[in-house]
């Protein structure tokens, strides 16, 4: 069981400059930083940001298996997905900040309105809203776990 103001499944994503990555994911997505533990040096070393009631972990790429895709040639090894409630606000926004728009706005066929932006680093980030529930109901029938029925 998480605790209590922890989803139960919360991503950690790698930095070469989480300080950077903190500052810009308020600018660009309106996260707000609700806890950021610095070494004695004044380095990030874990922070945690979140939006709405989502959480993620911001920590340091050490090398090794802890990189950013800037540090990868730009290769991106996962994505994070956000629900929002005004995704044509947030895209403005996003474009103001000067992200780079990887998918640009637009309603899907499965019921979502969203678009994908590369942030800082490169990391992928995905925002959507559900414009459609009857569109992803139908898009997903076919797909669906007998669990999930």
């Amino acid at each position: 069981m998480p605790p209590k103001d922890f989803p139960q499944i919360t991503p950690g994503i790698f930095y070469d400059d989480p300080r950077a990555a903190l500052e810009w994911l308020t600018k660009a997505f309106g996260f707000s930083t609700r806890v950021c533990v610095t070494n004695g040096e004044g380095a990030v070393i874990h922070a945690e940001m979140e939006l709405g009631d989502g959480v993620v972990q911001i920590g340091p790429a050490y090398g090794g298996n802890r990189r950013s895709p800037r540090a990868l040639g730009g290769a991106c090894t996962q994505s994070v997905s956000v629900y929002i409630d005004d995704v044509d606000a947030l895209y403005e926004r996003v474009r103001a900040a000067g992200a780079l728009v990887e998918m640009e706005l637009s309603n899907k066929e499965y019921g979502d309105r969203s678009f994908g932006a590369l942030d800082l680093e490169g990391h992928l980030w995905w925002f959507a809203q559900r414009v459609d529930d009857d569109a992803w109901e139908r898009s997903t029938r076919d797909y669906r776990t007998p669990a999930s029925v």
